[in-house]
């Protein structure tokens, strides 16, 4: 599933693509990606809005309009976008909406597995729409004990309060493994016993993954791809996620792979000791 910064970086490259620009056209052909609307009502809705900005929230891409209406995009588990002149996207059975811009070129949305999702927001509905769903941003504010406060409380094991968008927005399975073998903490301790100091580890530990992502454009491991088509090079520095068996690059151990808030996880032994 693209997270944070596969995110962040569709949003990056999609920004001066959209930014000025007028929907023309629009054509929704998967009726899951705008259900329970119908596909021709939502394509009726955007056709004609002029885009403002391009945002980012959590695992969100948030189009604004000048009209104050926005239109948040999830890519879930395998949506992505493309962008492409007029006339030249290729043939895609995965492709579920194409929005023509005035400017003459098309962004393509796709999606293999069709959990994504396009929801038009009509102005002053975003911000509590937001709210309800999503924690403070980790590339944020939020401090080591701001991170501590929402997590004391908390018996759930560490990976699953990380991967709780209400914790912190935008992390998920593979950037959660990554910054807790940085900051050497089992997946599994319960949140309500980490002590500050492993606290503050993984508040910079899941900064520093996070801005790793970014700066690598994200991971490309299935179906993430930039909008041009091109990939992301985030998985050549996994340092556990998806190496199950090769060693662990500071201890050599052996890395194992075991299931934490009912996703595969992958963690060192010697480095990130169980409690348990």
């Amino acid at each position: 599933m693209p997270e944070l910064p596969e995110v962040e970086t569709v949003r990056r490259r999609l920004e001066p693509v959209l930014t000025g620009r007028r929907f023309v056209r629009v054509a929704i052909s998967d009726g899951r990606l705008v259900r329970p609307l119908e596909p021709v009502q939502v394509a009726a809705e955007l056709e004609g809005e002029s885009v403002a900005a391009v945002d980012r929230r959590g695992k969100y891409l948030i189009v604004r309009f000048v009209s104050g209406r926005s239109l948040l995009i999830h890519l879930r588990m395998t949506g992505s976008l493309r962008h492409a002149p007029a006339g030249t996207l290729a043939e895609d059975p995965h492709r579920r909406a194409v929005v023509r811009l005035d400017d003459g070129s098309d962004v393509a949305y796709r999606d293999v597995r069709r959990f994504g999702t396009w929801l038009v927001l009509e102005p002053g509905e975003l911000n509590s729409y937001l709210a309800q769903r999503l924690g403070p941003e980790p590339l944020g504010r939020l401090t080591g004990r701001g991170l501590a406060a929402r997590l004391e409380r908390r018996r759930a094991p560490v990976k699953a309060a990380l991967l709780d968008q209400r914790t912190l927005a935008g992390v998920g399975n593979i950037y959660a493994d990554e910054a807790l073998w940085q900051a050497r903490v089992h997946p599994l301790r319960p949140s309500c016993e980490l002590d500050g100091g492993e606290v503050a580890r993984i508040h910079r530990s899941v900064r520093r993954v996070l801005r790793t992502g970014i700066a690598r454009q994200g991971a490309s491991l299935r179906d993430y791809a930039l909008p041009d088509g091109g990939s992301g090079s985030m998985q050549h520095e996994f340092r556990v996620y998806g190496r199950e068996g090769e060693p662990c690059d500071r201890c050599g151990t052996p890395i194992a792979k075991i299931r934490a808030a009912g996703r595969g996880t992958w963690l060192c032994p010697r480095c990130q000791p169980s409690t348990l």
